[in-house]
């Protein structure tokens, strides 16, 4: 097998034509010429031996090798990143340096800020970025995959994707959700949202006959809570996303056979040994662990 030598330059330029579109944008975006860039793609395909990029009125779209090619890319431009981080922080014993979070909806709202608030008093140094990821088709995992993001909250229904590592923080269980004093709740039409029922809750969704098919679907939980306690109609939803849950609705345990979803982490093999990701799974398992009850819906940690 032929070794491929890539200069860091030309991991950036692969980079920044995948997130731009196009070659002009990523010109601007590196301060320098279009044809420069567009040059230096072309030397990389030869090196690699695949197409990158489809060219076209559109711009330059990534083709399936050139998606791979940008991942590795950016995983190996954020190693190159913590090489140094991580050398000055074995000189003074500090974690320092930027640290980038994906995380869907709820978990960012009800799970992180604790965490997030504790590592930042322990390790000031640190640089936290959080973005915001619909758990939907690749999801939190994917920014990881992709290497947009360094660690991912993510809903866990077996092991992570391939080439990822990681574990769970959390169980928690389904509750149904209903408007405050309603006398039959179950008779209430339902309103759900994309995220909510995966392949953790599929089973059990499919055998209660008493669940409707939804009648309205929401953009998030959020949107959820606010339809329930307008009188809207019920829902079925974690424990995060019931979190300081409105007055207005009331939490109904579902009982022992109620289905329960496992929040957890993902990252990469070769991030999972630097010193900011260790220190944020070591605070995130520490407050899953002591995490309290949320309404009836217990979270606890596993």
């Amino acid at each position: 097998m032929t070794s491929v030598d890539l200069a860091p330059q030309e991991l950036r330029i692969l980079v920044a034509v995948a997130d731009e579109g196009g070659f002009s944008a990523a010109a601007a975006r590196l301060g320098a010429t279009q044809s420069a860039v567009s040059h230096a793609v072309r030397g990389i395909e030869r090196k690699l031996g695949a197409v990158l990029f489809e060219r076209g009125r559109f711009g330059a779209r990534p083709t399936p090798a050139g998606e791979r090619a940008a991942a590795h890319a950016r995983r190996v431009l954020r190693m190159l990143q913590v090489l140094a981080a991580d050398v000055r922080d074995a000189g003074t014993g500090e974690v320092c340096g930027p640290l980038r979070i994906a995380a869907f909806r709820s978990a960012a709202l009800h799970l992180l800020p604790p965490a997030l608030e504790r590592l930042t008093a322990q390790h000031p140094g640190i640089e936290v970025t959080v973005t915001v990821v619909r758990e939907l088709g690749a999801g939190t995992a994917g920014e990881v995959a992709a290497g947009r993001a360094d660690l991912g909250i993510a809903t866990l229904s077996g092991p992570p994707p391939a080439g990822l590592v990681g574990g769970v923080l959390l169980r928690e269980p389904y509750s149904l959700v209903h408007p405050a004093g309603h006398p039959d709740p179950r008779a209430l039409p339902l309103v759900d949202w994309a995220e909510n029922c995966g392949s953790y809750t599929r089973a059990w969704w499919a055998a209660q006959d008493w669940i409707p098919a939804a009648t309205v679907n929401a953009e998030d939980d959020g949107a959820v809570l606010s339809m329930v306690g307008s009188g809207l109609g019920m829902a079925i939803m974690p424990a995060l996303s019931l979190t300081g849950a409105p007055p207005a609705v009331e939490i109904t345990d579902l009982g022992p056979d109620r289905p329960h979803r496992c929040v957890g982490y993902v990252t990469t093999r070769e991030l999972a040994g630097t010193t900011a990701v260790r220190a944020l799974i070591r605070t995130l398992r520490a407050l899953g662990a002591a995490s309290p009850e949320r309404g009836k819906a217990q979270l606890r940690a596993v």
